[in-house]
């Protein structure tokens, strides 16, 4: 059994879900760097983008397969390995974390992602302080109704793996975080988490010495 490989760079929300199923899972792997703000990007390389047409992240390569997108990944990881369940078994609630994760990684980070920013110029922080607000006002109605102590209940989901690197995101391009009670206090419950600061931005091996936690 070959280890698994993750192609990730430090601060990408996409590489980071991945990061926290496989630290959830228990998974070993291999860190492959791919700096995103490289030149023109490690990710649009020949050699990247035959791994992952796209060019972007994360891309593993797990159990013989090149498995790419990160919700994609995280449902593989839930289906394929033992430990703990990363969607909820009852129907229902698995729709409820399902729609949380959707919401985060379709609606939200995609409008402030880097490919997006790189269009705003000067107006780049504005840009995603406004579209994570947005987003985050119908997050925050979603949460109020189906938290626990987490998204979903009271046990980790995929909409928690979602959840902690929007939040992160939210925080670096200054959005007002005492707006959003619910968002908060679940961001702060998964910090105690170790899978969740294990696979914090600040304990990458590519993350630069200044931002390392």
């Amino acid at each position: 059994n070959k280890m698994a490989v993750l192609f990730s760079y430090f601060r990408s929300s996409c590489s980071w879900r991945v990061r926290i199923a496989l630290a959830l899972k228990e998974i070993p792997y291999e860190y492959k760097a791919i700096n995103l703000i490289n030149g023109e990007g490690d990710q649009y390389s020949d050699s990247y983008k035959a791994l992952n047409p796209m060019g972007l992240l994360p891309t593993l390569v797990i159990d013989g397969h090149t498995l790419t997108q990160s919700l994609s990944i995280i449902e593989y990881l839930d289906e394929t390995k033992p430990g703990v369940p990363l969607l909820p078994r009852n129907p229902a609630d698995r729709a409820k974390a399902r729609a949380l994760a959707y919401v985060i990684a379709c609606d939200i980070q995609p409008v402030q992602n880097l490919r997006v920013l790189k269009q705003q110029g000067d107006k780049k922080t504005e840009w995603a302080c406004r579209v994570i607000t947005e987003g985050f006002v119908a997050l925050e109605r979603m949460l109020k109704e189906s938290a626990g102590k987490y998204c979903v209940g009271d046990e980790i989901t995929i909409a928690d793996i979602c959840l902690v690197p929007q939040v992160y995101n939210a925080r670096r391009f200054n959005v007002n975080m005492d707006q959003f009670p619910t968002i908060t206090r679940i961001d702060a419950a998964l910090a105690d988490v170790d899978a969740f600061r294990v696979s914090h931005p600040g304990k990458q091996p590519d993350c630069p010495p200044d931002l390392r936690s």
